[in-house]
C-alpha cells in the first residue's frame, strides 16, 4: 500500500487544491440538513454547479467529449478529498453527476446525450432516482410500476408514447427535481430481470405527484412519488425495450463508487473537539469508545488507500466498496451516539449537530445498498460462500407473488 501521490496525482491534488481554495463557497450546508431554506439551497447549489462548470471541474470522470476531464477514479478521489478538507459535501447534483450522466453517457442516444448532458453539467437541471418501491427495495428487480404503450401511439417501425403508472418510494428531492431516472416494467410476461425498461422522467409531466416523508430527524427530504398514467415519449427510454437492467446497473455501479470515506458524514476531529469540551463526561468506558472509534475511522482512510492504490496501478476494486459502506454505516452511527452521550443533558434538546447526526445515522445503513445486502456481497466474494439459491429468475414475473 503507497500512501504518497505519484507525481501526476501530486500535481492533480496542487491543482485541485488551488481551485477549491479559491473559488468553494465560504458557507457550506450539506443539502439534507434540516432547517436550511430549501429555495435559497437550490440557488446556492445552482450557483456552484455553474462555477464548476465554467472551470472545467463539473464532472472529473466524464470523457472530455461531454464536457468532462476524462479522468480515472483516483482523480475522482482526490477531488472528494480535497472538497471534503474545505467542507464542501455532497450537492443536490450528485444523482445527475454521479449517476444519470454516466447511465446516460453509456446506454443513450446522440440525441438524448445531446439534449440531457449540458444542462446538466451547467446546473439548469437537478435529477432524482425512481427506483424503490414499496414492494421493491433490496430486491430492485421486483418493480412493479408498469408502463404501456399509449393505444394508437405504435408505429410500425417502433417508437410512440409509454403511459407509466405506479408508486417509487424513498425518492431523494424529488419535489424539486426537472428529471428522474425511472425503471418501469414493460412485459410482466417475461422473468423479473428481462421485462424492465429504462426511462427519462420529465418531473413536470402532468400525473405526477409528490408526497414527502418525514423523518424522525424533521426532516423531509425523501419522498414518495405517484404516477398516474404519466406519457412519456419513447425517444426518453434509455436503451432496448426490455433489457433496462442493464442500465440500472451502470447506474448502481456508479452510485456505489459515489459513496466514498467519512468525509461529508462524520469528523472524529470534530467529535473529538466536543470530547475535550466536556471533560467531566470522559469515563473509562467513553475513552475506550473513542478510542475504539479512532481505531475504525482510521481503518476506514487504510482501505480507501487501498482502493486508490489498486486504481493507481489499473487493477479494479472488487468487495471493497461493500466493506467500506458498512464500515461507513457503523462509524457514523457509533460517533453519534458518542456525541450525545458526550453533551449530557444537552442531549435532550430537539435540535443540534448531533442529535441531527444520531437521527439520521440508520438511513446509512439502508442507503445505496442496506447492510444485508453489502455482507451477501462480502460473502460471496470475498469468503467465496455459494450464492443464495433463487426460484424466480425463469419465472414470467406477473405469475410471481408478491407483497
Amino acid at each position: 500500500m503507497d500512501f504518497r501521490d505519484a507525481p501526476r496525482e501530486a500535481a492533480f491534488r496542487a491543482e485541485a487544491r488551488a481551485f477549491v481554495e479559491a473559488h468553494a463557497p465560504k458557507r457550506w450546508r450539506h443539502p439534507f440538513d434540516d432547517g436550511v431554506d430549501e429555495r435559497e439551497l437550490i440557488d446556492a447549489q445552482k450557483a456552484w454547479q455553474r462555477t464548476l462548470f465554467e472551470h472545467g471541474w463539473a464532472a472529473i470522470l466524464w470523457p472530455r467529449e461531454y464536457g468532462g476531464r476524462g479522468l480515472g477514479p483516483i482523480e475522482q478521489i482526490i477531488w472528494n478529498q480535497e472538497l471534503a478538507r474545505a467542507g464542501v459535501g455532497e450537492t443536490l447534483f450528485v444523482v445527475g453527476i454521479a449517476m444519470a450522466g454516466p447511465t446516460i453517457i453509456a446506454h443513450g442516444t446522440p440525441e438524448q446525450k445531446a439534449r440531457f448532458l449540458p444542462p446538466l453539467l451547467r446546473g439548469d437541471e437537478i435529477w432524482c432516482q425512481l427506483f424503490s418501491e414499496p414492494g421493491a427495495g433490496s430486491d430492485l428487480a421486483a418493480v412493479a410500476a408498469r408502463a404501456v404503450r399509449e393505444p394508437g401511439s405504435e408505429r410500425p417501425e417502433g417508437g410512440g408514447d409509454w403511459l407509466v403508472s405506479g408508486q417509487k418510494t424513498w425518492c431523494s428531492g424529488a419535489h424539486y427535481s426537472d428529471y428522474g431516472i425511472l425503471l418501469a416494467r414493460t412485459d410482466p410476461k417475461l422473468p423479473k430481470h428481462k421485462g424492465i425498461s429504462y426511462f427519462l422522467l420529465d418531473m413536470h409531466a402532468p400525473g405526477i405527484a409528490t408526497r414527502p416523508l418525514r423523518q424522525m430527524s424533521g426532516g423531509a427530504h425523501f419522498n414518495e412519488v405517484f404516477l398516474d398514467e404519466v406519457r412519456i415519449p419513447d425517444a426518453a427510454r434509455l436503451g432496448p425495450e426490455n433489457a433496462g437492467w442493464s442500465a440500472a446497473m451502470t447506474t448502481l455501479l456508479n452510485e456505489r463508487m459515489a459513496l466514498g470515506g467519512t468525509g461529508g458524514f462524520f469528523s472524529f476531529a470534530e467529535l473529538a473537539a466536543h470530547a475535550r469540551a466536556h471533560p467531566e463526561r470522559l469515563d473509562a468506558l467513553t475513552r475506550d469508545r473513542l478510542a475504539q472509534l479512532y481505531c475504525w475511522d482510521k481503518t476506514l482512510e487504510l482501505l480507501n488507500a487501498r482502493v486508490v492504490t489498486k486504481l493507481g496501478r489499473g487493477v479494479i476494486p472488487d468487495a471493497e466498496s461493500s466493506v467500506m459502506k458498512l464500515a461507513l454505516a457503523r462509524i457514523l452511527s457509533a460517533g453519534a451516539d458518542l456525541g450525545l452521550r458526550l453533551a449530557g443533558p444537552d442531549a435532550l434538546r430537539r435540535h443540534g449537530p448531533w442529535q441531527h447526526q444520531y437521527l439520521t445515522a440508520p438511513s446509512l445503513h439502508i442507503a445505496g445498498g442496506t447492510d444485508e445486502i453489502q455482507k451477501n456481497l462480502v460473502a460471496e466474494r470475498v469468503l467465496g460462500l455459494p450464492r443464495e439459491g433463487r426460484g424466480d429468475r425463469d419465472v414470467p414475473f406477473e405469475t410471481l407473488r408478491r407483497s
